[in-house]
């Protein structure tokens, strides 16, 4: 399959009075159409940093970016973005928070037409009973529903997820994965997400980008994951690499993300065992 989205030498510098502080350098990754991936690494690594110059909400210092055969310059609706918090409008209701901006970007489209995306997007996440409520009645876990409503509702070219989960309890954490992934299965769009949660990132992704530590942090490894889809959180527990991944995983973060790939040997690629090795549907 032919390289969808190309991120390639990516660096973020910020001048300092001491000096250059170089957050990521040298960031080199293709992800194909369709894909499902996440960044994970130790805090201050700069996964956000990638996501958010991704995103365009933050100038690129060095390197550049392709999406779809195009060269990203600044924000666009061609990526939807879902953030830790959803920042909706407190004086609109759900509804009205995803029309704005579905009005934006549908502006040819009938007053119904983009009516029945908005409804058809909040319904689809829960909240088909509560989408003329306004944030302050909703839950955390509901708000965020609108915000992933609110993505997907753009019909972006990318999805990027910057821990949209991060601030939810583990149940409603679980319930709006699942979500996720299903929304995601349906529209097929190429997602990028950054975490720090280890099964959260099995769960989810096609590969699970590992970063080294910041400064100017790195590809470190990347990992494929191929637990068949649709994917369900009890199978894919069970899976006999499950563990195996787990323990790979929580082993570069322990270890081998301390390290640069560029000044180390070669780091040895991570991979499921090939006698489990099972193909995604």
């Amino acid at each position: 399959m032919s390289t969808y989205v190309e991120l390639s030498k990516l660096a973020k510098i910020y001048p300092t009075p001491k000096g250059n502080a170089v957050i990521v350098r040298d960031f080199n990754l293709k992800i194909q159409q369709g894909e499902f991936i996440t960044l994970i690494g130790h805090s201050g690594c700069g996964k956000s940093t990638v996501l958010s110059m991704l995103a365009g909400l933050s100038d690129i210092s060095e390197g550049g970016i392709i999406l779809a055969g195009r060269e990203l310059s600044g924000a666009g609706p061609d990526r939807g973005v879902v953030f830790q918090s959803p920042s909706l409008l407190p004086w609109m209701t759900a509804y009205e928070n995803v029309m704005l901006g579905v009005e934006q970007v549908f502006f040819t489209a009938s007053k119904a037409e983009r009516a029945e995306i908005v409804e058809y997007y909040l319904t689809v996440v829960g909240l088909g009973d509560s989408m003329h409520k306004k944030p302050a009645e909703l839950s955390q876990g509901m708000r965020q529903r609108v915000g992933i409503a609110r993505a997907f509702a753009l019909k972006p070219k990318m999805l990027l997820l910057d821990e949209p989960f991060g601030m939810l309890d583990s149940l409603t954490r679980y319930e709006l994965q699942q979500v996720l992934i299903e929304l995601w299965r349906k529209n097929k769009i190429t997602a990028l997400m950054v975490t720090h949660d280890v099964d959260e990132a099995l769960f989810l992704s096609d590969r699970i980008v590992c970063m080294t530590d910041g400064p100017a942090a790195e590809v470190g490894e990347i990992m494929t994951v191929n637990f068949p889809r649709p994917r369900e959180r009890k199978a894919v527990m069970e899976h006999p690499d499950y563990y195996q991944l787990r323990e790979q995983l929580i082993e570069f973060l322990e270890v081998r993300a301390h390290r640069k790939p560029s000044s180390a040997a070669p780091l040895k690629p991570i991979v499921p065992s090939e006698k489990n090795l099972i193909n995604p549907a």
